[in-house]
């Protein structure tokens, strides 16, 4: 059985590039880091634990997925804002400049696991307030890390990307397939 450990649609609507079948079953876990975690590492690490939390519960022979993604500028992360000023001022930041877009992957198979961070470095328009503001009223950004998603109206935000496109949506499906791969998957 192939299990992702993520309520995401769009780590559902990706995932199935892969998988045909598969089962959700989200992580119900305190997204808790160590401090001495490095910042960039953050994705990677609660990627680990939602895996092996859900791992530690299924027959080792099923295959666990978890993910989480981060958007990350002047050494914060952004994670999903709590109300749509929190949003604005994320989208502000984000706007006419570079940031990175790390995705943690984590698998747990046969007691093996694998862990990985997928990179992309997404730039932004230069964004009016009116910009944000009709962005915002989509609604769109208020489950997404850093404000945005690429795969929506946050696309007319973005200017470029360096990188894979699937991993600012939310699951990097080339690099998890090459994974799944090394494990006999």
């Amino acid at each position: 059985m192939i299990i992702l450990a993520s309520a995401s649609p769009r780590r559902q609507e990706l995932l199935k590039l892969i998988y045909s079948d598969f089962e959700v079953m989200p992580a119900d876990i305190e997204e808790i880091v160590r401090k001495t975690i490095e910042l960039e590492q953050y994705p990677e690490y609660l990627a680990l634990k939602k895996s092996r939390h859900i791992a530690e519960k299924r027959p080792v022979d099923d295959v666990v997925i978890g993910c989480d993604t981060g958007v990350f500028i002047d050494d914060i992360m952004l994670g999903k804002p709590q109300n749509k000023e929190q949003a604005a001022e994320m989208l502000k930041l984000l706007s006419g400049r570079t940031h990175k877009v790390i995705t943690g992957c984590s698998i747990f198979y046969k007691g093996q696991n694998i862990s990985f961070s997928e990179t992309t470095e997404v730039e932004f328009y230069r964004l009016t307030d009116t910009d944000i503001s009709e962005y915002i009223a989509t609604g769109e950004p208020m489950d997404k890390a850093g404000a945005y998603g690429i795969q929506g109206k946050g696309a007319l935000l973005v200017k470029k990307i360096n990188g894979d496109y699937y991993n600012v949506v939310g699951l990097p499906v080339g690099q998890l397939k090459q994974k799944l791969r090394l494990l006999s998957v």
